[in-house]
């Protein structure tokens, strides 16, 4: 019965409901923001098959210099406008981890156009598990041994799709996609090691020095207006969004989590290009497919089960 008097633990569980709602809305909010992510991210390939007469180099320089336009501008507004401090704080792991995904971007470029979309997704998919043994040599991080299952069992479905790719004429393609995946991975493990403080400059040089190799390689930059417009569709919408994006939802969610989500590009990418102009996988590159996500799922899993409190812990 309520005499009147404060109860301690009326408010106690007041607060409590409050906080467990908080925690729930970030949740949401992070899973939300990051499938959006994933939702833009995905649109690369039909993007990309939509450009008309452009070659790959003038599409690496404009697709590359739109995306480190954007970049630029939101280190400038995130640190007020102290640009060349947030560049030396970035240091040498920031340049390195530009130059990786500098030729992440363009190996997948090249991909795209070497191979099926679904090809390049599925192998670029591998890049976690890359990451995985990138950061036990650089950064002496241990690798588990699902880990180590996993990544053998990715490499399986990596196989059946580069044999794939040698019966279609395609193995260019799904090389360049491997490479994509390595050096995204590469980069990975940079960003990892500069945790510590902001690291997008490092996306951002990235986006300069793609831009840069395209300037010098491409015979002609001459593109046509539609094919200007995707490009820099994809460099604003499709890179520079998705990732500002992910960072936001990464605060609210774990590794393993942010791991499964981002899977959904994996699956949208290819689904796009079916639907939208009928490119469709052979045979193999599903089954490659197939095994590459059960094995990045089952590392995800296995992840979160070893990261789950013991039964009566508090």
């Amino acid at each position: 019965m309520n005499d009147g008097r404060y109860d301690n633990s009326d408010a106690a569980a007041v607060a409590a409901d409050a906080g467990g709602r908080a925690v729930g809305e970030r949740y949401l909010f992070g899973v939300g923001t990051v499938l959006f992510a994933m939702l833009l991210w995905s649109s690369s390939g039909i993007l990309m098959r939509s450009i008309e007469t452009a070659s790959q180099w003038p599409v690496v320089f404009y697709r590359s210099a739109t995306m480190a336009a954007t970049v630029f501008a939101i280190v400038a507004l995130s640190h007020r406008g102290r640009v060349v401090r947030a560049f030396r704080t970035a240091g040498g792991l920031g340049v390195l981890g530009g130059l990786f995904f500098a030729a992440s971007t363009i190996c997948f470029i090249f991909s795209i156009t070497s191979t099926t979309v679904a090809n390049t997704a599925f192998l670029s998919a591998t890049a976690p598990l890359f990451a995985a043994v990138l950061a036990w040599v650089a950064l002496k991080e241990r690798v588990r041994a699902a880990t180590w299952i996993a990544l053998a069992a990715a490499l399986l479905g990596v196989a059946l799709m580069v044999v794939e790719g040698v019966a279609a004429g395609r193995l260019s393609g799904n090389l360049l996609a491997v490479g994509s995946a390595l050096t995204f991975a590469a980069l990975t493990v940079a960003l990892r090691g500069g945790r510590r403080v902001d690291m997008l400059p490092s996306v951002c040089l990235g986006g300069a020095f793609a831009a840069l190799v395209g300037l010098l390689l491409a015979a002609d930059l001459a593109i046509s207006a539609r094919d200007l417009v995707l490009c820099v569709v994809m460099g604003t919408v499709q890179l520079s969004a998705p990732l500002v994006l992910f960072i936001i939802g990464s605060r609210h969610l774990s590794a393993v989590e942010l791991s499964l989500l981002s899977l959904l590009d994996v699956v949208l990418s290819p689904l796009w290009v079916w639907l939208g102009i009928g490119e469709t996988p052979s045979g193999l590159t599903l089954a490659g497919g197939a095994i590459v996500l059960t094995a990045i799922v089952g590392q995800a899993l296995s992840g979160a089960r070893r990261l789950r409190p013991p039964v009566g812990a508090v």
